[in-house]
């Protein structure tokens, strides 16, 4: 059942999603292809088209990446962000949610009905910052695109790169087969219908400190 959103309320209410994840309602195949078909309509360097798409269902194999994720997660959540800014900055204010949500995320991972790890063809480590900005370039429109289309159906995801830490890739690679020396991942995302599809609009920094017209 789409939501019938408008595209401004799509793009100013797909949240990352951690405690309103519904981990006991399964999420059909069917919408989660229809969500990567208009993945595959975002742009793509040079129309390369080097994506790839895995999705995981099976709960050991599930249950094998959260392990990752929460050995790596320990060690992250030992160095807050936080920590760097100034008092009265509203990232550090919203901090302490951000962790409670995470850590919930943490524990509930292998819960998820659905995984997906987006892939892109090639080895990015320690490439030129053309050739990795063009990689990226190609991956992540498209994942941004699934993840829209997903808020539109009513199911939410939180984008996540902690498993790639340390060796964690390496070690989801050989749990799914993924070639490891032929493709880089691009993160571990949950999937799964939302409690309630009332998002808003996130508090953000305002535009003027960031926004450069000509100069610096």
């Amino acid at each position: 059942m789409n939501l019938n959103l408008s595209a401004d309320e799509v793009l100013n209410t797909t949240r990352s999603v951690r405690k309103r994840l519904d981990f006991d309602r399964p999420v059909e195949r069917t919408v989660v292809e229809e969500c990567l078909e208009i993945a595959l309509q975002a742009p793509t360097g040079s129309n390369s088209q080097g994506w790839h798409w895995f999705v995981v269902e099976d709960a050991a194999k599930k249950k094998a990446l959260a392990d990752i994720y929460k050995t790596n997660f320990m060690q992250y959540a030992q160095n807050p962000r936080s920590a760097g800014y100034a008092e009265g900055d509203m990232r550090a204010e919203q901090a302490g949610r951000v962790t409670e949500s995470a850590m919930y995320l943490t524990e509930n991972f292998h819960r998820a009905p659905l995984m997906l790890i987006p892939c892109i063809t090639g080895r990015l480590d320690n490439a030129p910052v053309m050739a990795a900005a063009s990689a990226w370039g190609s991956l992540l429109p498209a994942v941004w695109s699934f993840m829209l289309a997903a808020r539109e159906r009513g199911i939410g995801s939180a984008w996540t790169t902690i498993h790639l830490m340390n060796n964690g890739e390496r070690e989801a690679a050989d749990i799914l087969g993924i070639p490891f020396d032929e493709v880089t991942q691009g993160g571990l995302f949950p999937i799964a219908y939302t409690i309630g599809t009332d998002f808003k609009s996130a508090k953000r920094m305002p535009l003027a400190p960031v926004l450069h017209w000509d100069k610096w």
